[in-house]
């Protein structure tokens, strides 16, 4: 029973469910069980909800850096750590790490870096995301062009012989590799998503016949649905299996086209941060792909006006769904926890809540600031941000 303790009067959304009377035991890393406080063993410590609403941990599925951090500039578990404990401060306990494009060195230690974190925090960092660098240069966004590039033999087997366990997911313009090419991707077990692509909507329904089964920030830098050409916006849309991600900022995004989205995607429309160094600090610019980036006025833009990121919190991304978008406070916590899970298929652990599932939970007030979170089964309370 050491280590045994019950988050008791909460508001509990399980992901399937919201309950008012259900504890939450948890001892160790994982949940034991949801039960009423009256069935708790009596050797339980109660932690006290005051009705405050109890969620699985965020997951984001896209993070180029925060805390003052950049993966692609220090690849190291100590970016990772820094990473983790920002993100803590706004309910997020599960993250890829995302490396945008960039030379072959700098992948390969990206995958030796995550594959030794993920020995003893596999939780945490659920796997790398590869963002590039097999791209459209037409739809490069901030990326280093000069690194853009095939995707060659070599790198090929490296990325297949770290397989799933290491990189979760592979972002490409499908129209830039071969549907070979994905579908060894597929067979080892890693997710690939379509992204700062140009293809038409025949070559991107062609890229999800090959395997690809995610779209990469949905709508930008992708080929836009018109009415004569669908583009990789339209063959999303058209595709109920595939899955997207989406920044809800107000930056990225008009709230209407995300109101639109969630109508045609349903649960294959998840929530992810794109987020940059500024997050959790006082930053005002700092380098990606090879350019300054300026963080004013809530948005991150080169000097010639380009999007690079974000400084968007998962937290933050939920209170845009329920408050601009319009979506039940319920689905807006699906989009950022079970859902990501499931596009990349760790929800059998993660995303939810429930017997067996690992203790990673936000807490939050009903105006949706984070009060606490839930670190693989250690009580944490809010940490303060920089002043």
């Amino acid at each position: 029973m050491a280590g045994m303790y019950a988050l008791v009067n909460g508001l509990v959304y399980t992901g399937a469910e919201v309950w008012r009377d259900r504890a939450i035991l948890i001892q160790g890393d994982r949940i034991q069980r949801l039960c009423s406080s009256a069935d708790l063993p009596a050797e339980c410590e109660p932690v006290d909800l005051a009705g405050a609403i109890a969620t699985p941990g965020f997951i984001d599925l896209q993070l180029n850096g925060c805390g003052g951090v950049l993966f692609n500039d220090a690849i190291t578990a100590a970016t990772l750590d820094t990473m983790h404990r920002t993100n803590l401060q706004s309910g997020t306990t599960s993250f890829l790490p995302t490396l945008i494009t960039a030379p072959d060195a700098d992948m390969d230690r990206a995958i030796a870096t995550v594959a030794a974190y993920r020995q003893t925090a596999p939780h945490t960092v659920l796997g790398l995301h590869l963002e590039g660098p097999y791209l459209n240069l037409k739809r490069k966004g901030i990326h280093n062009g000069d690194y853009v590039r095939d995707l060659d033999p070599t790198m090929l087997r490296a990325i297949l012989e770290a397989g799933r366990d290491t990189i979760k997911l592979v972002t490409l313009a499908p129209e830039c590799a071969t549907p070979d090419q994905i579908g060894a991707l597929v067979a080892a077990g890693i997710r690939v998503s379509a992204g700062h692509t140009d293809a038409t909507y025949d070559e991107a329904i062609a890229g999800f016949e090959a395997g690809v089964s995610m779209a990469t920030h949905l709508f930008n830098a992708m080929t836009p649905w018109l009415g004569r050409n669908p583009g990789m916006v339209g063959a999303v849309f058209c595709r109920p299996d595939v899955y997207a991600g989406i920044i809800v900022d107000g930056q990225h995004v008009h709230f209407d086209s995300i109101r639109l989205a969630k109508q045609l995607k349903g649960d294959r429309l998840f929530l992810v941060t794109d987020a940059t160094p500024p997050v959790g600090t006082t930053m005002t610019s700092f380098t990606l792909g090879g350019q300054t980036v300026f963080y004013r006025d809530g948005r991150c833009v080169s000097a010639d006006g380009t999007l690079g990121g974000s400084a968007l919190t998962m937290r933050e991304a939920i209170a845009h769904c329920v408050h601009q978008v319009g979506i039940d406070l319920a689905e807006a916590l699906r989009m950022a926890t079970l859902y990501p899970a499931r596009a990349i298929g760790v929800d059998a652990e993660l995303g939810w809540l429930g017997e067996g599932a690992i203790a990673n939970l936000a807490i939050l007030s009903h105006t949706l600031e984070l009060q606490a979170v839930i670190d693989r089964g250690h009580h944490l309370p809010l940490i303060p941000q920089p002043v």
